[in-house]
């Protein structure tokens, strides 16, 4: 008798939270481009196998896939003759990805772009494995899988209501069943992606948009991967155009489907940004060289007030579209930073206004919030001081990725944090990022208060752990002041 499958959802979040090298474990099976089809169908049904890549001369490169779906479409009912070489019937240009590339971005891949398979390559492009659909929903609970496939499967605006409601719900599920904040976020950030990468598809047709490449951005802890139960919209929209007496044009051409986009998802739940950080707003649908000299002001001319407001925007990462823009504007604002001293001198100002609410003789102390008394702001003054450092430290160091805590680690070797010192900055950040969520849940359908908690209702084993969390914060803060001399 087969033993019953482990019915704790953490496990399955591990499994996607690791690295794709990790996962796959499917030989790829290889054919070249001259093989005849027939051959490679023998090879197919021999093997039990629904796809087979098509390689190179030399075995290494992929240049295309044949799947049971291309066997349909393009060899059964056209008719097409055996003898014929599988160039001619393969699906060329094939996605790939790289094994640092983890289980809960590869579906995003897969969605955006339409796929069942992607061909995992190593830094030389190298074919080393294929990871499917089936390969990535065996990692995940049946409730998840099945909300993954609503999303994709869904029609209209009601159907995406529902969807946003279920994953809402079992978020709340794995809360009380004691997922660890990390996973957890990163799992609300996931489908939530899902989400609005189905309501940009599902508006995209209702529109006729120019013929340019285009890319809608994240922004924010949507950018990070760290959305939590209580979050608005932060977005914009990145289009080509080289031709400056166009950009007007264009971008008249797509606030009006972004400013559905927007509308859309504010009636999933994702409350439209106060301060009109969005896609649909002029200000952010811009082309590449006007993101350029946007990030150009703020680092060559930088000011106080408008590096705070401007944070977010250094957190972008791509979710629908020509992703090469992104990743282009990424590229140059690296290069930007990297040296930029005045600037970085400014944004560590920033991250050294928040200090952690810990009081000389009592553990805590307050702001004096008169709706909120005796509160701490669990957002303010505990996740932003690791959020803003981490996003310097990137800026700083050259560190590509969005998530606090990969910057983080990734930046520690350039600043010399001990293994253990930047696990327990982590750790300390995904504790409070914990009771964030926790208190979410409590507050869920009362009015505002989401970020605040009273200390004195903790237990103590919580008081004691915040309180040594926030001694991080500021050890974190104190680092800054050090490298910047503040």
């Amino acid at each position: 008798m087969e033993p019953a499958p482990d019915p704790d959802p953490r496990h399955d979040f591990q499994a996607m939270h690791s690295p794709l090298s990790q996962i796959a474990r499917r030989e790829p099976v290889t054919v070249t481009l001259d093989t005849p089809l027939g051959e490679a169908l023998a090879i197919m049904d021999r093997m039990r196998i629904g796809s087979i890549i098509v390689v190179d001369a030399q075995g290494q490169m992929p240049l295309g896939i044949f799947t049971l779906r291309d066997l349909l479409h393009r060899v059964t009912l056209p008719q097409v003759n055996l003898d014929q070489p599988i160039a001619s019937v393969m699906t060329g240009g094939v996605i790939t990805v790289k094994p640092h590339t983890t289980a809960y971005e590869a579906p995003l891949i897969m969605a955006r772009r339409g796929l069942r398979h992607l061909l995992m390559v190593d830094e030389a492009g190298h074919l080393v494995s294929i990871v499917s659909q089936n390969d990535l929903f065996a990692l995940q609970r049946t409730s998840i899988k099945d909300v993954s496939n609503d999303i994709r499967q869904a029609r209209d605006l009601p159907s995406l209501q529902a969807c946003a409601k279920d994953i809402q719900r079992i978020a709340l599920a794995l809360l009380t069943q004691g997922m660890a904040a990390g996973q957890l976020t990163l799992f609300v950030s996931t489908l939530n992606d899902l989400l609005t990468l189905r309501v940009i598809e599902l508006t995209h047709d209702e529109f006729d948009l120019p013929q340019v490449r285009w890319c809608w951005l994240a922004l924010g802890s949507e950018g990070r991967y760290e959305q939590t139960l209580c979050t608005d919209q932060d977005n914009g929209i990145i289009f080509a155009c080289e031709n400056e007496a166009a950009t007007e044009a264009l971008r008249q051409r797509f606030l009006p489907f972004a400013q559905a986009v927007n509308h859309k998802l504010d009636a999933c739940g994702f409350p439209l940004c106060k301060g009109g950080i969005m896609a649909g707003n002029p200000q952010w649908c811009l082309s590449l060289p006007e993101w350029r000299a946007r990030f150009t002001a703020w680092i060559e001319h930088p000011q106080p007030k408008a590096l705070l407001n401007a944070a977010i925007f250094f957190d972008f990462r791509p979710l629908y579209g020509d992703e090469s823009l992104s990743d282009t504007l990424r590229t140059w604002l690296l290069d930007q930073t990297r040296n930029a001293q005045l600037f970085l001198r400014l944004m560590t100002e920033n991250a050294l206004q928040c200090a952690p609410p810990l009081g000389l003789i009592r553990d805590f102390v307050f702001d004096g919030d008169k709706d909120f008394p005796h509160t701490i702001n669990l957002k303010t003054y505990g996740s932003r001081p690791f959020v803003d450092a981490a996003r310097l430290l990137s800026l700083a160091h050259g560190v590509r990725q969005t998530s606090t805590a990969q910057r983080l680690l990734a930046a520690s070797r350039a600043v010399n944090f001990g293994g253990d010192d930047v696990a327990a900055i982590v750790d300390s950040f995904y504790y409070i990022q914990l009771l964030r969520l926790r208190h979410q849940h409590q507050v869920l359908d009362a009015s505002g208060g989401g970020n605040r908690i009273n200390p004195d209702l903790l237990n103590e084993l919580d008081r004691h752990i915040l309180k040594e969390a926030f001694k991080q914060a500021r050890k974190l803060q104190s680092r800054l002041k050090l490298d910047y001399r503040l």
